[in-house]
């Protein structure tokens, strides 16, 4: 019984991790390291770097968005104009004062 008791304990700690943590965005699109993607081409709410055929992607309001998890995309569909206005002042450099 012991050894069913250590098997789910760990089979419990790999799904958290790979639901909330790092292994989230692995299958996902990944971190995007050694890609280079355009500005564009970022997460809008995390903005980690997202490749053209990795992640997920929703129009809105004529322009294409790229999310590097689905809990990012979650986010974004919870409130789409928190990000997009932050997304277009980091691509843009603009700087609220």
């Amino acid at each position: 019984m012991s050894g069913l008791g250590s098997f789910l304990l760990f089979a419990l700690l790999f799904f958290v991790m790979m639901r909330f943590g790092c292994g989230a965005h692995v299958g996902h699109g990944g971190h995007g390291h050694g890609k280079q993607t355009p500005a564009d081409d970022r997460d809008p709410v995390c903005g980690m770097p997202v490749a053209a055929d990795c992640g997920y992607s929703k129009m809105y309001a004529g322009h294409e968005y790229r999310f590097c998890s689905r809990d990012c995309l979650d986010r974004f569909e919870a409130d789409p104009d928190r990000y997009t206005g932050a997304l277009s002042s980091t691509i843009h450099g603009d700087r609220a004062a």
